[in-house]
């Protein structure tokens, strides 16, 4: 069984972080939710907290098979200076691990210098990244290299489901999308 850690940090994106920790467990996938705060209740960005199982200092690449940042500004702003996801965010990608990030994250991808050449995020956050090929409104979900990015809230089932098929493969992605109803991923 494929294993994910969600860190989630004050001001996180709630629709998304819930979206993919579920979408991600219907797909058969274990998902530890790693707080990076002290406390392990978290939150968001809207005042919907969550509950953490562990602190993120806890998790290494090792014990993962991919590692998925939850947008918001507040709680990107969070995961680009802390110290923990930074380095685990830099070993996953030098072990060739897959990692995720939707909505304002990828900035904090950037920030660890593992975004690749090619990525979408949340409109206007692009001016926050130099130096890759911001995709734009061209597809809901881009994938480069061991990176895949997603637009925003309303993208974050088809991202979800996006990383459900890469970790789970195709009858689990069918599955999980025809339960959901989701037709218009791709």
């Amino acid at each position: 069984m494929a294993k994910v850690v969600v860190p989630v940090a004050t001001g996180f994106e709630e629709i998304e972080a819930v979206c993919i920790i579920d979408v991600l467990r219907r797909g058969g996938v274990e998902v530890l939710i790693a707080s990076v705060g002290k406390e392990l209740s978290v939150k968001g960005a809207n005042g919907i907290v969550i509950g953490c199982d562990l602190h993120v200092s806890g998790v290494s690449a090792e014990m993962i098979d991919m590692i998925v940042l939850p947008g918001g500004w507040g709680g990107t702003n969070m995961l680009a200076q802390d110290v923990n996801v930074q380095s685990l965010l830099r070993a996953m990608d030098a072990k060739g691990k897959l990692i995720g990030a939707i909505c304002a994250a990828p900035y904090a991808l950037y920030k660890a210098g593992v975004l690749k050449q090619a990525y979408t995020c949340y409109p206007s956050v692009e001016e926050q990244i130099e130096g890759s090929a911001y995709l734009g409104e061209s597809s809901a979900v881009v994938e480069s290299g061991n990176v895949i990015t997603s637009r925003g809230p309303a993208t974050a089932i088809c991202f979800a489901l996006a990383i459900v098929r890469k970790l789970c493969g195709e009858e689990s992605y069918l599955a999980v999308k025809g339960g959901l109803l989701a037709d218009y991923c791709g």
